[in-house]
């Protein structure tokens, strides 16, 4: 049995544009304002590769990995299998049953 990862290097490249306004509306708040302080910090010859590093981060690290038909399935319940919600009680369950 093999295992896949879940994104390959074949993806295809990120639509986020390499501007600074972009990376910083696709950051997280906290993770926006230490972007904006190091942007800010950084000389003209850090500036490109500060941005560039923010992108990386901003582009697949916080990408959303699910097309949007998939998202709106999951969001709706009706994707199939059972929430992971589920099956954590139910094995809290099972080892409650087993301690007795």
């Amino acid at each position: 049995m093999t295992a896949q990862t879940a994104h390959s290097s074949d993806a295809r490249p990120s639509s986020l544009p390499r501007t600074q306004n972009a990376v910083a509306a696709a950051l997280p708040p906290a993770d926006r304002m230490e972007f904006y302080r190091e942007m800010g910090e950084a000389d003209e010859t850090e500036l490109l590769s500060t941005l560039r590093r923010w992108w990386m981060r901003a582009a697949h690290l916080y990408a959303d990995p699910l097309p949007e038909e998939t998202r709106a399935v999951v969001e709706a319940g009706l994707a199939p299998g059972r929430s992971a919600s589920a099956v954590l009680r139910e094995a809290a369950a099972a080892r409650e049953a087993e301690g007795r």
